[in-house]
């Protein structure tokens, strides 16, 4: 597979670029990679890159974006942090990878068995851990679907959590980006959530947020 340029990158709609990525996480689920030349692909970046997502995702070793879609150098733009929250750093990031660096699609993916959803959820207090456990909060507080064993050892309630912090974080993009939003009403970009099976390396995506 060849590198992405400034022509086939505008040539991508946001649906296009989003049909990329369930491929090549079809392609890493059944074990099979696209043959790439890095080398190359280093030598055709060298004067500039031309990705056409970016994908917001944790910190988590198993969950590198570039592995799971199977994608290569100058492909996608990867914004990691615990917990795959929002800050206004990360939304500056976003904005330059789409406003700037031509990207047409944005994802907000989790994952299941998140240590930060489960520090979230265990009210774990400590140093700067706290202040980041705090902005999933929200997610907790949604989740009202379980009655009982609202706890770590519930994996449906951890699940439902995961799920609804990726849909709060999409929600706060359009909410705090004008000009994200208005590239979405454009049909510019497309944002997206998605969730990562740890256990099958399959990603779920939420088209519709």
């Amino acid at each position: 597979m060849r590198t992405y340029t400034k022509q086939t990158q505008d040539e991508l709609t946001p649906e296009l670029a989003l049909n990329l990525l369930k491929q090549g996480n079809e392609r890493f689920v059944n074990n099979i990679k696209a043959h790439r030349n890095l080398l190359q692909q280093v030598n055709e970046t060298s004067a500039g890159q031309y990705p056409f997502a970016a994908i917001l995702s944790c910190i988590d070793s198993r969950t590198s974006a570039e592995l799971i879609f199977d994608q290569g150098l100058g492909d996608i733009l990867s914004i990691r942090i615990a917990g795959n929250i929002l800050n206004d750093d990360i939304l500056g990031s976003m904005e330059l990878a789409c406003k700037l660096a031509g990207s047409k699609l944005i994802v907000v993916l989790g994952h299941t068995k998140c240590g930060a959803i489960e520090g979230a959820c265990n009210n774990i207090v400590l140093g700067n851990i706290t202040a980041l456990l705090n902005k999933i909060k929200p997610a907790i507080e949604q989740e009202t679907e379980t009655k009982t064993e609202r706890n770590v050892n519930n994996e449906s309630f951890l699940k439902n959590v995961t799920v609804n912090n990726v849909f709060i974080t999409v929600k706060k993009i359009k909410e705090q980006s004008s000009i994200l939003l208005e590239m979405e009403q454009t049909k510019q970009i497309k944002i997206v959530g998605g969730l990562h099976d740890i256990d099958t390396g399959q990603v779920t995506f939420f088209d519709k947020i």
